[in-house]
């Protein structure tokens, strides 16, 4: 087999690769996939009409198809060009193209054929005519049309590259120079070559647009998620002051202690970046249950009797509800089922004695015994329609005395070791000057250790959050 076949043999089955490749990719439009096609296909078949020309079998009984055959060539290469402009979407001077590139082209080509004007067919073959860089300018016009396509292309993405472009032209020349010079016919196998970059390049620019799109869907539905936990919370706000400055305090408390718990290796398995910032944006949404709750019960100044407390429970379970229908099919799967774990179960506690599943230990969801010390101490500081603020010492204390009772002690212990972080937030509350505490289990039975379940059958004590 000779060099000139194995090059030929090469460019078909380089068009052939690139023919497969579009029939099976989705990201370009229908039109598009058949302008690359049939650059693919013109490429193969003028490669392969040049091999029969220049093969080095030639018969002078076949001087007349062979004339034709070139005819052919030489009207479509320089289409070649338009071809894979038109694939690229410049579509806007199609017919002037082809009238100026093809049926010009080829009725000059038929004109000059008989007087070997820019080749023919003697005696030993194959021989160039005296206006043979007729042909070549036409194919320099078209590739020139290629050039400022893929430029003029480039420009409509948000990622290009000068360089591709450069690199293309560089291949094209290093195979047209040696035709051109010393009739090495290595022009089409450039060609083909130069067809697969240009297909890759914009395909990558595509691909690159896509992903920079979809960054931006991305960015546009999490700001759409921060708009509606924020519109909740607005909702909770708007009904009771304090529990809409609780919701932003709340927030602040998970996202330190959560970020401290990682910072100590606490739950290593289970908190990490995407998890904190996923915590951080859920917090203000552990209260929206609060919604059903009737005003005169939320905003009562004095102690919950059995039943109203029975309905004040309520929260966690519809609040769960609440953060489902909402969010559903607007907010990502792992999100929406933080979301509705916090709000649910927040209530929940260590031993069991929580509301409203009483689940106990690490069946309570790791984000809703995060959320439930950031609740129980912001509620213990702040001044609230049924209770005074309690110092801060003495909230600390609640804290260590729930660990394992109501609170993770894991978690406790983390919360203790940063105290100083938790001081200062909303509250104004002074950073004391005793070092942190260590998690202890003492029952004194003080307000968090009987939970929520102090509120039934009578009325909760004045520090318990409600």
């Amino acid at each position: 087999m000779t060099f000139y076949a194995c090059i030929t043999i090469l460019t078909e089955l380089i068009m052939l690769a690139m023919t497969v490749h579009v029939r099976s990719h989705s990201a370009f439009t229908r039109t598009q996939k058949l302008w690359f096609l049939l650059t693919f296909a013109a490429v193969m078949a003028c490669a392969a009409a040049e091999y029969a020309v220049h093969c080095g079998f030639y018969d002078p009984r076949f001087a007349l198809p062979l004339t034709v055959v070139t005819i052919l060539q030489f009207a479509t290469s320089p289409l070649l060009g338009i071809f894979f402009s038109e694939a690229l979407g410049r579509n806007r001077q199609r017919k002037r193209a082809v009238v100026v590139f093809y049926f010009i082209n080829l009725l000059v080509e038929c004109v000059s054929a008989p007087f070997g004007w820019i080749f023919s067919f003697g005696p030993e073959g194959y021989t160039r005519g005296p206006l043979f860089l007729l042909y070549g300018a036409f194919y320099f016009v078209s590739l020139l049309y290629l050039i400022v396509s893929m430029v003029h292309v480039g420009r409509s993405f948000r990622h290009r590259d000068r360089g591709t472009i450069v690199m293309i032209l560089i291949v094209l020349i290093a195979g047209i120079l040696p035709m051109t010079l010393f009739r090495t016919q290595i022009t089409y196998l450039a060609i083909a070559i130069s067809a697969s970059l240009c297909y890759i390049y914009y395909n990558d620019l595509i691909q690159q647009d896509i992903q920079a799109k979809l960054a931006a869907d991305r960015e546009t539905i999490s700001r759409m998620q921060e708009h509606i936990i924020s519109g909740l919370a607005s909702l909770i706000e708007n009904r009771d002051l304090e529990t809409g400055e609780h919701v932003t305090r709340t927030s602040e408390f998970v996202r330190i202690l959560s970020e401290a718990a990682e910072a100590d290796g606490v739950y290593p398995e289970q908190l990490d970046g995407r998890t904190l910032s996923m915590l951080y944006r859920a917090a203000p949404l552990h209260d929206v249950g609060k919604i059903i709750v009737p005003d005169e019960i939320l905003k009562k100044p004095g102690k919950l009797m059995e039943e109203e407390f029975a309905q004040m429970k309520r929260h966690a379970s519809e609040g769960g509800r609440i953060v489902r229908e909402v969010l559903e099919g607007v907010a990502n799967s792992e999100y929406l089922v933080m979301a509705e774990e916090i709000a649910s179960f927040h209530h929940e506690h260590w031993d069991g004695d929580g509301y409203p599943s009483g689940l106990a230990g690490e069946d309570i969801p790791l984000a809703a015994r995060i959320m439930a010390i950031a609740d129980v101490f912001d509620a213990l500081i702040s001044e609230r329609c049924y209770k005074e603020a309690m110092p801060a010492e003495q909230a600390f204390a609640v804290i260590r005395e729930g660990a394992g009772t109501h609170f993770d002690p894991q978690l406790v212990r983390v919360f203790l070791d940063h105290r100083d972080a938790f001081l200062g937030i909303g509250t104004g509350v002074p950073v004391p000057e005793q070092q942190p505490h260590r998690v202890g289990r003492r029952r004194t039975g003080t307000a968090a250790n009987g939970a929520a379940a102090r509120f039934a059958p009578l009325p909760s004590p004045a520090s318990q959050p409600r």
